[in-house]
Formats: structure tokens, sequence, C-alpha cells
């Protein structure tokens, strides 16, 4: 066993030795080193390292020791789980009171103090024997003692000098030194800084030994200086009723005479009170009027120099406070997932700092803040209670205990109710004096309330959103204003991280349901897998038993389902299906579900958007514009024509932006535009709609481009700002179809000229389909007067319809005869577009000067009736239009500014 003992130890000492060759070789390698935790360090130990910096000892004050070491046998995981505490809130307590968090100037939540000039330490000058002191003249001694003190920093130390150098001007036997805490206007005490120092005392003998002496304001001999600021001889202390021998008789001592003397500072503030005990010559004999001159003069010097250790003293603690506030931010906004993970953190760092007994949060839930019946037993308004106890962290249980789980301490309703419901702070010094707290919580309990601080956790809104309280200091004081300040800190923390948080989780369950709606919506936005399986079994008729070849081709003969099987042809014609590998029962199926998504209005419906893409088919087929556009560009314009006006509401952007819709308010251009290539494109993205899935990515990111451009287009105030552009393109000689720009302007044209296509048809197509668009105007019309309360255009006013043909020989100068001019330049077989446009022109013309309202009456009820009267009654009109008009010539209309303000029919 012994030989097996002896190679185990050999084989540790092996392993120790290479380590450090290990770790000497990366430290003279830190290249090599950096590389590597940057390629193979995991998530873990960036936050083991992160965590070690933050809770590093600071170089400037004396962290108080652990309990925790390296040695113990806690378990595995308290090291990454539980934070080493990096300073006690006592250490706060050294100097002043720190400034609170809330600024008094403008109110602004600050945790940076106000800017302290920084004043660097000297070399400390060499002290004289105490001897050599006592050898020196009155004044030199004075200098000297003032010199010793000018430039020490540390308030505990200078102290100590001060108390010292007191024991050799007045030969006192024993000082003490009492510092004021509190400001004026707020409760006021004083405590022992240093109590009973000789001039032999040395500084760590009287730290080690002190305890902690408070006196009240204007009690005792040391409260009654502190009080009036003035000196006070006492020759014989026992005489005086002011005087406590409690001390005395603790310590065996007899006190004669007392020296006390008010320390003050440049503003002659009384900051401390310093006092001397017995002559060391003579301890009967009383200190004289010359000993209260030199201990006055010197307490002069003294009052400067310990203020300025103070606020020296006091810059560095508040800037160790930033740092450790800083660090929790850190540990908040790094925890955006979940609230009780964020608290749970929180809480630990808050009961490691200010070393407490117990840590509670409570949130608020605004349902059980109107109705508490809403909220879990026994928890007031609180809806979820999370709580810390310091025994927890040793306590393996605690880290794999569900959050938020049952509260296991009191809540204390009378007193976390009074703040949630004021907002504001409670330091309630002794629990059972307070009316609010409710003594038999701490009935058959291993424990007893006694003191409790209580604050308010507040959102950026100051909104109470939650109470946080701690329950007994672990030394058994009660919570000071340094602990109060320092607890509103992380409560301001802990309000900003929990709301940000709750709005991430908020954010997060609004995407969840988003994501669910959007699921449901495909699946009630596609059709049905049996209807396009009985749409892929029927016959597709010829192009030309449709009559799709023809700029003339009208749909009013059609049933749905032929506007379904003339889609297909157009995209069998065009070679679509095959050239993109589109599966036909797919196709078939996106088909029925872009024609499902149209909702049923008057116009812009499915039948406009099947003429429209039938006006593109023609454009290329018999227009010949498939000799200029690629297979790509003739897909995604088929595929946006059909698609163009998806969704439609039946009013138009102008009307969406009246009303605030949601599409108003998500679009601030092009609203409706954009929401029609949304639906395009969730319908394209639904599973067995997705005709593109078999095209190669860039081709796929090439046709979308194309279809969102294509859409946007029909926008008639886009067509408005680009169409100067493309009409100075088709004049000039320089037209070069193989620059992009040139390309995604014509095809932006084509989608204007098949849009409006329904100004080009025959006279009788054209009284129908103006009468539609005339109708779904004036619903809008109807509606701005009903909801809006306001006058609506006069295109839409059922008031002015008398001026439709008016409205339609504006709409035809300003937007259609420009766009059919400038297409029927670049191809003439598309001039057919032109002439209807003119003769459609021409006929409203003549029905507007001759105020035949009757006229067009006439021919709507006969298109009711019969075709046959319809024909025959356009011949009538085209008659009496020749008679009339015999040299009648129809000059080409360019657009203008003024024809683009003329009012008019759209008949996007």
């Amino acid at each position: 066993m012994s030989g097996e003992g002896q190679t185990g130890r050999a084989g540790a000492s092996e392993r120790n030795e290479e380590y450090e060759r290990m770790e000497k070789w990366l430290d003279d390698h830190p290249e090599f080193t950096h590389d590597y935790f940057a390629r193979k360090a995991k998530r873990s130990m960036v936050d083991g390292w992160l965590l070690a910096q933050a809770l590093s000892h600071s170089p400037n004050l004396k962290q108080p020791e652990t309990s925790n070491s390296s040695g113990s046998n806690s378990r595995n995981n308290s090291g990454t789980n539980t934070p080493v505490r990096k300073i006690s809130a006592q250490e706060f307590d050294r100097g002043d009171t720190l400034n609170p968090i809330v600024s008094t100037v403008d109110g602004a939540r600050t945790f940076l103090g106000p800017s302290t000039s920084q004043t660097s330490v000297t070399n400390k000058l060499h002290r004289r024997p105490r001897t050599e002191l006592k050898t020196l003249d009155e004044k030199e001694l004075m200098y000297e003692l003032v010199i010793d003190i000018c430039n020490e920093l540390d308030v505990n130390s200078l102290c100590h000098k001060i108390l010292q150098n007191v024991c050799i001007l007045l030969n006192a036997d024993r000082c003490s030194l009492f510092l004021v805490h509190g400001r004026e206007g707020e409760e006021r005490f004083l405590e022992a800084k240093l109590f009973d120092v000789s001039a032999d005392t040395t500084l760590e003998e009287v730290c080690e030994n002190r305890e902690a002496i408070r006196i009240p304001w204007g009690t005792g001999i040391i409260g009654h200086v502190a009080q009036t600021g003035e000196l006070l001889n006492i020759p014989d202390a026992y005489k005086d009723p002011r005087f406590n021998n409690e001390i005395d008789l603790q310590m065996g001592y007899r006190t004669h005479s007392i020296l006390s003397t008010p320390i003050k500072d440049c503003e002659g503030v009384v900051i401390g009170v310093a006092q001397a005990i017995n002559r060391t010559n003579c301890k009967d004999e009383p200190f004289n009027l010359h000993d209260e001159k030199i201990f006055s003069n010197y307490m002069a010097f003294c009052g400067i120099g310990l203020k300025n250790a103070q606020l020296y003293e006091k810059s560095l603690l508040e800037n160790r406070r930033n740092q450790v506030l800083l660090d929790l931010a850190r540990v908040i906004f790094e925890e955006q997932n979940n609230v009780a993970n964020l608290i749970y953190k929180i809480m630990m760092h808050t009961q490691s700092l200010l070393q407490c007994q117990r840590c509670q949060v409570m949130l608020i839930d605004d349902l059980c803040k109107k109705n508490i019946k809403h909220c879990p037993l026994g928890m007031g308004i609180f809806s979820q209670v999370f709580d810390l106890e310091n025994t927890d962290f040793d306590n393996s249980d605690t880290f794999n205990r569900e959050w938020p789980a049952e509260p296991r301490f009191p809540i204390h309703i009378g007193i976390s109710g009074y703040v949630a419901a004021t907002g504001k702070i409670l330091n309630i010094a002794n629990a059972y004096e307070d009316k609010r707290f409710d003594p038999t919580v701490d009935i058959d309990r291993n424990f007893k309330t006694k003191a409790i601080l209580c604050m308010p956790i507040k959102n950026a809104q100051g909104k109470v959103i939650g109470v946080t309280q701690l329950i007994n200091k672990l030394d058994g004081s009660i919570f000071n204003k340094n602990d109060e300040n320092l607890f509103e800190a992380f409560a301001i923390f802990c309000g900003l991280g929990i709301n940000n948080t709750q709005t991430y989780e908020t954010l997060m369950k609004a995407m969840a349901k988003q994501r669910i709606s959007l699921e449901c919506l495909s699946y009630h936005a596609s059709a049905p897998a049996d209807e396009a399986r009985r749409l892929k079994t029927m016959v597709i008729p010829s192009t030309y038993s449709y009559n799709l070849l023809d700029f003339s081709f009208s749909d009013f003969g059609l049933d749905d389902d032929d506007t379904l099987k003339a889609s297909i042809r157009m995209f069998i014609d065009l070679n679509l299906l095959e050239r993109f590998r589109i599966n036909y029962e797919t196709f078939c199926r996106w088909l029925l579900s872009v024609k499902k998504n149209y909702r049923d209005v008057t116009y812009h419906n499915w039948r406009h958007a099947f003429n429209v893409a039938q006006t593109m088919f023609c454009m290329f087929k018999s227009g010949q514009m498939d000799n200029v556009l690629t297979e790509t560009e003739k897909l995604a314009l088929i595929i946006a024509c059909l698609c163009h006006d998806l969704d439609h509401r039946g009013t138009n952007n102008q009307f969406q932006i009246k009303t605030s819709s949601p599409l108003a308010d998500l679009y601030s251009t092009s609203t409706l535009e954009h929401h029609h290539f949304d639906q395009c494109i969730m319908i394209l993205s639904t599973k067995g709609n997705d005709i593109l899935c078999n095209i190669r990515q860039d081709e796929y990111e090439e046709v979308i481009q194309m279809l969102e451009n294509a859409i946007l287009a029909t926008d008639l105030a886009l067509y408005f700002k680009f169409r100067g552009e493309f009409f100075n393109l088709v004049r000039s000689s320089e037209t070069n179809w193989n620059r992009e720009r040139d390309r995604d302007l014509l095809r932006s044209m084509m989608m204007t000229a098949s849009d409006v296509s329904a100004i080009t048809k025959p006279w009788e197509v054209q009284l129908k389909v103006a009468d539609l668009i005339a109708s779904e105007f004036f619903e809008q019309g109807d509606l701005e007067k009903t909801q809006l309360n306001i006058k609506p255009a006069e295109m839409m006013d059922r008031d002015k319809k008398d001026r439709l043909p008016d409205m339609q020989v504006g709409f035809i100068d300003s937007i259609c005869l420009p766009v059919y001019q400038a297409i029927a330049e670049i191809s003439p077989r598309l001039e057919p577009l032109l002439d209807g446009c003119k003769k459609n022109r021409q006929n409203w013309q003549y029905v507007s000067q001759h105020n035949s309202k009757h006229v067009v009456d006439e021919n709507k009820r006969e298109n009711e009736s019969k075709d046959d009267s319809i024909h025959e009654n356009e011949g009538n009109i085209e008659e009496e239009i020749e008679n009339e008009n015999e040299n009648l010539q129809l000059m080409d209309i360019e657009s203008s500014e003024e024809a683009e303000n003329t009012d008019s029919v759209t008949i996007s």
C-alpha cells in the first residue's frame, strides 16, 4: 500500500510539474493563448471569467473574508451559482452617508455622485519620535503636529494621529474622537471613530478592540458639545450630570477631568467631537485655559484635514459603489429571457452585498391589483413571490428549485402592501413597534423578525411593478441610510431589468401568437387540396377558344372555372410550368388560393386580376414583348398581375391613412400595394402552394425582387414619379433594354398599362367596367361621409355621379393616353391598346358634351338585357359622333402637370 501511495504522489508531482510547464509556455506565447481561447472557449468558460473579473479584489478597499474557501467541501457548482461577496455594505459606513441615488438637482435617477477632485496621496513624511517632539517648544510642536496630519487621507489613520498628537499636546492620558452621522434636518448621532487612544496605542490595537459606541444628538457631554458647538472643560466628571460612568465601571478606569471640543470644517459645521481625559502628570489636576486654547487651535487644523479625508474616502466609496452597481447592471441586462432567473440573480447579489438574513421580491399583477380574487391565496396583491435566505447559499436544493415557487417566508402584507400602494420606502428598525407588522407570523417559527427594509420596484415610467424587502441584518444592527441608498439602487436596476424582461417575454408571446395566427391564416387562405385535384383533371381549352390573344378580350361570358382554366392556359402557352419545373397540382392549388384571397368587393376582385393578367399575356404574345423580356421576367410579371390586388378592401390608400388602419401603421407609403405583395409571398410560402420551390436560389431571389417591384408599380403615385424618365427613355435614340434600370422601368409601365387596360376595351365593356369602378368609389365615399364625417373627393361622391363622363376623360388624358402612346412606340403591335383608349375618350367626350346621362343609363339597361342591342346602340352613338364631328381629329395628348391634377376615376 505504501508503494502505491508513493507512486500516486510521484504521479501527482509529475502532473503538477507538467501543468506548470504548460502554464509557463502559455504565458510566454500570449498570441497562441488568445487564439486558442477564442476558438475553443465555451460560453460557460467566458461567463466564469467575467464573474471572476467582476468579483475580483479592489486595490483600494480591504475585502472581507468569506466563509467559502478553496478547500471547503461545498457542492461542486457553488462556485458558478453563488456570487462571492466583493464588498460589504458595511464598508460604505466608514465615511459619511453616501449621496442618495436620486439627484436633488432635477430629480433624475443617477448612480454617479457629484464630481470630486481626487487628491493624490503624497509620500508620507517621516514622523519624529515622541521623545524628540517633547523637546520642542509650543510653536514648533504645533507646526510638527499639523505637518504630521496634513497629508493623511485615511480617516482611521488620521484620527489615530490626531488623538496621539492631542495626548502629546495636552499631556492627556486618554483621548477619543466621535464623528457626526446624519445630515441637518435628519436624525443625527455621534459614533466613536476611535475610543480610549493613548500616546502609545497602535492603530491596529484600537481597531481590533473597537466597539460601536453611539451617542444620540444632544445627549451626554459629547452630544452637548456637538449640539452647541462650544468647548466644554469639566474639572470633575462625576459632578457633571451629563457624565455616564458605565464605561468606567466596565473598564475599571477613573475619569477625573474631561476636555471636549468640537471639530468643525471650513464652513463651521460640526463634523465631530474630540475628547481628552485626565492629565498624565497629575490626574487630579484639571485642564486649564491654556490647554483649551491649544486644543481649539489644533482642532481647527484637524477639522480641515478630517473633512478632506472624509471627502477622499467618500469618493473612493462612490467609485466602488458604482463598480458594484455596474456589475449588477451587467448581470441584469445579460438575463433577458426569464424573469425568474433575473430576480434570482438580483436577490443573490443583494443578499451577498447587504448581508441580511432574508430577501424577497414580490411582483404585482395588474389583474391582482384590480381584483385581489385573481391572486394566489395569502399573497395579497402579489402574483409572484421570490425569496432567498442566507443559508440557501449552502443548500444545493435552492439552485434546483423551480421558480417561481410557493413563498417560504411571510410576505408581511401590511408593510409590503403599504409600499406597493404608496411607492414609499419603509425602513423599520423594530418590526414589533410598527402597527403595520403582524407579529403572529413569527409564532411557531425559529425566526424573529427585527429590522425590515422595504422598497418599491418601479419601471422606467415610474409605475410600481413590485416590492422588494430585506429582513434582519446578519450582524444584528438596523438598516442604515447607506443600506437604504444602496438598496434603492438595486431596486431601480431591478425595476428596469424586470420591465425589460417582461417586455421581452410579452414580445415573445406576441411573436408566438403571430406565428400561430399566420399558420391559421395560411391554412384558411390556402385552397383545399381536393379542389386542386378537381381543377387538375379539367380539360384546358386552347388560347383561341378563350380569345386570349385579343386586346378586346372580355371575361363577362366566362364563369369562375373558365377564368381558372384560362389562367392555366396562359402559363402553359408561355412555357412557364415546364421551364421552372412547377408541379401542376401545386400550381392548380396556388391559383385557387390566389382566387380565394380576393375579397368579394365590387371591382378590385379576382375578375379584375384575371383581366390584368390577360392583358399582360396579350402584350407578351400579340404585342411580341416576349421577344424583349426573359422567361424569368415573364414569370414575375404574370404572377404579379394575378396577385397585384390580393386582399383588396375596396378602398384606396388614402382611406387607410384617414382611418388609421393597421395597414397604414405598417406601411407609410404604397400601403395597399405592400400588403398585396405580402399576401402574395404568404401564399407562395405556404406548403402546397410553393410553385417556386424548384427553381435555383438566384432565380428565386430575382423573381421575388421583380415581383415586388411590379406589384408596387401599380401604385399610381409611383407611376407619376417614374413615367417622365420612361417617356424620355422611349423618345431618345439611346434606348437600351440591356440596362437593368431601363428594363425595370419597362416592366413597371407594362404593369400600369395592364392595370388600367379596361379603358382600352370595346365601348360596351368600358361602360360596364366604369360603372363597377364608380360604384366601388361611391361606396368608399359613403363610408367617409358616415364614419369619418368628411366630404369625399368628387370622384367618390355619389352626389356627383353625373360628372362621370368628364372624370373619365380626365382620367384618360392624365394617366392612360401617355402610357399607351409610349409603349406603342416600343412595339407597333401594341397600338390596339392606344386605339381603344382613344376611341373610348372620343365616346366619353361625346357623352360629356351632350350631357346625355340618359344615353348612358339606356346603354347600361341594354347591356343587362341584350348584347345585340348593345352593339346596335354603340353603332348609333358612333354614327352620331361621325355626323357631328366629321372633321374631328384626336391629337396625341402627352402627360403634363395639369393633366395629373385632373379629377378622374382610377381604374387601378
